[in-house]
């Protein structure tokens, strides 16, 4: 079940803020699982939020990420059209489906999580 973005009771961990740099990545995504199944029931809502430069392209990669998901999308270009937000708001089974999603995305050049 989707909920709406006006009423959803959701964390927005920002995975940038996060991460200390030249961390390791196992470690950083074994604590993100940690605090993600401390902060909220499972299965439930989760926001998913992005920025990635003014690139369609990128887009639909991000898109295809969330296929299959019933994700509700929502998009706003920067003023000068510079970059797009790109934020989800889907149903998630556990934060290992979080951290699958998050991983994938890392894989788009230029990306930047919140």
């Amino acid at each position: 079940m989707i909920y709406g973005f006006v009423y959803l009771n959701y964390i927005c961990v920002k995975i940038a803020v996060l991460m200390i740099p030249k961390e390791n990545p196992e470690e950083f995504y074994s604590r993100f699982h940690e605090q993600l199944t401390d902060s909220q029931e499972w299965p439930g809502p989760f926001l998913f939020k992005f920025i990635i430069r003014g690139d369609q392209q990128k887009v639909e990669k991000l898109k295809q990420i969330f296929e299959g998901k019933q994700a509700k999308l929502k998009l706003k270009n920067s003023s000068k059209n510079t970059f797009v937000s790109v934020t989800f708001l889907a149903e998630m089974e556990n934060p290992t489906e979080v951290i699958n999603i998050y991983r994938a995305a890392s894989s788009i050049e230029g990306i930047i999580t919140l």
